[in-house]
């Protein structure tokens, strides 16, 4: 059984946000979200912030296209030297080695930071993400349009790349004396089975399950998985999670269906993490008061399904659909503020 933690609806965020400045960004998350800070990606700052491109640092054979800010496969060549490389610095578990620079995440280091400096006002957790070797893959095309999902040799440097750059952040983070939870964004998964997602569900386990493990036997850290479509949310929880994470504005009634996954999940000590705030769909004129309604949908289901409410509270942590990234400032500004706003008032009522 996995270890539980009394969460009470605590709020994080997805990842990405649409500001510029990297200060004031990271003090207001401390301020809406002191439970569990995250660390902000500034996707509009800067290309190399991208989920994907953040992450791609050290991996051998992989390239920026800077007129495209995009990544592709490079081919051209021998480049024997750079693969040999990747995997004796990932054999001797050379973390440092697969950093995430400063330039490629000044929010983490900021959020650090000003953490470091006044600890005992946040936590008991700290949030941090990485992009899922899926959709890393899924992203990502050599010079004759091929999809990396079918190179095993790309592959097998991409989900061990993840891994231990993963586990890089987590010992970054660690530094906080907070604990840490990572997630690992998925959202190529997002409508899984159709012609598009070209990968089988044993597949996806496999891989996903790898960067879990490996995270798990070096690291005290909790893992979950975001995927902000609708999925086979019974492979994901296959995969064996901490936390699974949906989005629970528009796809409530998909992720439902999954009871007796869910059910056998919450038994073991998962966590779920409701993303009931929208993101692409918000439109401005959300309540506190729908969204709690909202909310409740999923909760009374859980009541509904025979799981004691003070477990329910504990395992539920509630956060936007998905980043905000992409969405206008102000608009996401709002997001973060009813987030933590529903945050509020969830862990009142309980305790009332």
């Amino acid at each position: 059984m996995k270890k539980s933690f009394a969460f009470n609806f605590m709020a994080t965020g997805v990842g990405s946000v649409p500001f510029l400045d990297v200060d004031t960004t990271c003090q207001h998350i401390l301020k809406f979200f002191p439970d569990i800070p995250f660390w902000p990606q500034f996707v509009k700052r800067t290309p190399f912030e991208d989920m994907t491109i953040q992450a791609s640092q050290r991996f051998p054979r992989i390239e920026m296209d800077l007129k495209k800010n995009s990544l592709y496969i490079n081919t051209a060549g021998t480049q024997d030297n750079e693969l040999i490389s990747f995997y004796e610095h990932f054999m001797a578990e050379d973390t440092d080695y697969f950093a995430v620079s400063h330039e490629y995440a000044a929010g983490l280091y900021k959020l650090l930071e000003l953490i470091e400096k006044n600890p005992q006002s946040y936590g008991p957790f700290i949030k941090g993400q990485i992009v899922g070797p899926i959709t890393f893959a899924g992203r990502l095309i050599d010079a004759k349009g091929k999809s990396a999902l079918y190179n095993n040799e790309i592959m097998d440097t991409i989900v061990k790349g993840l891994a231990i750059k993963a586990l890089w952040i987590v010992n970054k983070m660690s530094l906080s004396d907070k604990r840490v939870i990572i997630f690992i964004d998925e959202p190529y998964l997002s409508g899984f089975g159709s012609a598009f997602t070209p990968i089988q569900r044993e597949e996806v386990i496999r891989l996903l399950q790898e960067v879990i493990e490996y995270l798990r036997s070096r690291s005290d850290v909790l893992v979950g998985i975001h995927c902000c479509g609708n999925t086979d949310w019974s492979m994901i929880i296959e995969t064996g999670i901490d936390i699974v994470n949906f989005d629970a504005f528009d796809y409530m009634d998909y992720f439902l269906l999954y009871r007796e996954e869910i059910l056998k999940f919450l038994e073991n000590g998962g966590t779920v993490a409701w993303g009931v705030v929208p993101t692409t769909s918000f439109t401005g004129e959300e309540t506190l008061d729908g969204l709690k309604m909202q909310l409740e949908k999923g909760l009374n289901k859980f009541y509904e399904w025979g799981i004691d409410r003070n477990i329910v509270a504990e395992r539920s942590i509630i956060t936007p659909a998905c980043g905000v990234g992409t969405i206008d400032p102000d608009k996401a500004e709002r997001i973060l503020e009813l987030l933590s706003g529903l945050s509020s008032i969830m862990s009142k009522s309980r305790s009332a």
